[in-house]
């Protein structure tokens, strides 16, 4: 087990075998509470099996739908029925058949006066909090029991990006991004990093071989976002074989 800034690699075979055990530990998570369970969504092509996996009637019929909330890390500024639109990827994967459409919060992007990023992120900062009940973050009372995360080509994850202010953001809960850094390129809306620590487990999801070089050089401690991204709790890195350095494989 992971604590505090430490973190724990678990290597997997493909990424069938990573979406089955994503799923798991998200099942194991809700397990440990009997209560309300916030879980934090990524967006990206990484979860999309887990979230396909999660629809489909074995782990469906495990999964205590009613007493889960819904949230998303980061989103891009585009209409819902946008492709690119990360939580719509969710709801069409999972979400709008299993959960109760009021348990899920997704980032506003569709009127026009929301097209500017500190707006949303202004708005979902302020959802947060109605839902945590305060407007500081209690270590001791994390926001979030699981967050799934997945790392970019140039080490960003959610939306923060190498070098930019956002990865800096101390105070804010949620933070705007107006141009990303990498395709994509449109605005963003994104949690800090303080937000995103605040969860009893943080879940990232890496596979293929198009992640093996920028894994090699977070392996390596280069201080980009994905390496600063850490739970206050578990922190774990799910890596599947193709995505695996050369001096680490098998």
């Amino acid at each position: 087990m992971s604590a505090g800034n430490e973190r724990k690699i678990m290597t997997v075979a493909d990424p069938a075998a990573m979406a089955r055990t994503a799923a798991e530990r998200l099942i194991a998570r809700v397990a440990t509470d009997n209560g309300r369970i916030a879980i934090c969504l990524t967006g990206g092509s990484s979860p999309k099996a887990l979230y396909e996996l999660l629809a489909t009637p074995e782990y469906r019929s495990r999964i205590p739908w009613d007493r889960i909330d819904w949230f998303i890390g980061d989103e891009r500024l585009v209409p819902r029925k946008d492709p690119l639109h990360n939580m719509s990827m969710a709801r069409q994967a999972f979400l709008d058949r299993c959960a109760p459409a009021a348990n899920v919060h997704p980032i506003a992007t569709d009127t026009a006066d929301l097209r500017d990023p500190d707006v949303s992120a202004a708005l979902y900062e302020n959802e947060l909090m109605a839902f945590y009940g305060a407007e500081q973050l209690d270590p001791k009372r994390p926001l979030f029991d699981l967050v799934l995360m997945g790392v970019g080509p140039d080490g960003h994850t959610a939306s923060l990006f190498p070098g930019y202010p956002a990865v800096e953001e101390t105070r804010r809960w949620v933070v705007g991004v107006p141009k990303a850094n990498v395709e994509p390129f449109v605005p963003r809306v994104s949690l800090t990093l303080p937000t995103l620590a605040s969860c009893r487990e943080m879940l990232f999801e890496i596979a293929g071989e198009g992640k093996r070089a920028i894994l090699t050089r977070l392996f390596a401690g280069e201080n980009l976002p994905a390496n600063r991204a850490r739970s206050q709790n578990e922190t774990v890195w799910l890596v599947d074989q193709a995505a695996l350095p050369e001096d680490v494989r098998g």
